[in-house]
C-alpha cells in the first residue's frame, strides 16, 4: 500500500508492528489518527486531577509531571512508591478512565498477543523539553501476568529498552506521535526509561510529549 501524501510530507512512519524482543512489541502509528480524541479525553481527566511533579523517596522532585485515571493511581512521595484509590491533592477518587483510553489499551494489548487485558490504572505523564525518566522497573502492581501498554502522543522521544538486569546497556528506540509499546510475559519486568526530550513543538501538544501507561494492579494498596 502506498503511503499517503501527508505522511510523505511530515515524515511520519506508516502503521507497522515490530517485535523488539521476546514479549516486547512496538505498534508504529497505532493511534495516530485517534490522537485528537485521546487528548480531549485526557483534558477531562486533568480538569479534575491536575498534573503535578511528585517527590521520590530520596526527596528529589521528578521532572516529569503526572496525574492518573482509573480505579487506582500511581504516586510517589517521601514514604515510597504505591497505588492509591484517591488523588492526594483533591482527596477524591481518581477520575474514571475515559472509554477511548480504555479501548485503546485493550486493542493494543490484543494486537501484541495479550488478549483480555483490562487495565485499572492509567498513569498520564507530561514531558517538557529536557525532562527524562531514569531506568526503572514497573513492579508495584503485584501481579505480573498482565502487560504494560505505553502510548506516546506529541513530541518524539527516545525510549530506553533495557533487559531484566539494570547493568545492561539499554537499546535506544525512537518513539513518535501515535506509537504504542506493549511489553509483558518474559519482558514484564524489563528496565526501561526515556532519554531527555528534545525541544520542539507539536501541532496537537505544543511543547510537550504526553505518555499514557496502562497497567493492571492486583490490589488496592492504599
Amino acid at each position: 500500500m502506498m503511503p499517503d501524501s501527508n505522511s510523505l510530507f511530515t515524515g511520519e512512519a506508516q502503521p507497522s508492528i515490530e517485535t523488539l524482543a521476546e514479549g516486547v512489541t512496538l505498534l508504529r502509528a497505532f493511534c495516530r489518527e485517534e490522537a485528537p480524541a485521546l487528548l480531549d479525553a485526557i483534558a477531562t481527566v486533568v480538569a479534575d486531577s491536575r498534573f503535578r511533579n511528585m517527590v521520590v523517596p530520596s526527596g528529589h522532585t521528578m521532572s516529569v509531571a503526572m496525574t492518573n485515571c482509573g480505579d487506582l493511581g500511581w504516586i510517589t512521595d517521601r514514604t515510597g512508591y504505591r497505588y492509591t484509590a484517591h488523588d492526594p491533592l483533591t482527596g477524591k477518587p481518581w477520575p474514571p478512565m475515559p472509554a477511548p483510553l480504555l479501548h485503546l489499551a485493550q486493542r493494543a494489548a490484543a494486537t501484541a498477543a495479550f488478549p483480555r487485558f483490562t487495565p485499572n490504572a492509567c498513569l498520564i505523564n507530561r514531558y517538557a523539553p529536557g525532562t527524562r525518566l531514569s531506568l526503572h522497573q514497573d513492579k508495584n502492581e503485584q501481579d505480573y501476568t498482565h502487560p504494560i501498554v505505553s502510548v506516546s502522543l506529541g513530541l518524539p522521544a527516545t525510549f530506553l529498552l533495557g533487559t531484566l538486569r539494570r547493568t545492561d546497556t539499554p537499546r535506544r528506540i525512537r518513539i513518535e506521535h501515535g506509537d504504542t509499546l506493549v511489553w509483558g510475559g518474559p519482558a514484564r519486568l524489563i528496565y526501561h526509561g526515556v532519554a531527555p526530550i528534545a525541544a520542539s513543538t507539536h501541532p496537537l501538544t505544543g511543547p510537550f510529549r504526553i505518555n499514557l501507561t496502562f497497567r493492571r494492579v492486583a490490589t488496592k494498596l492504599s
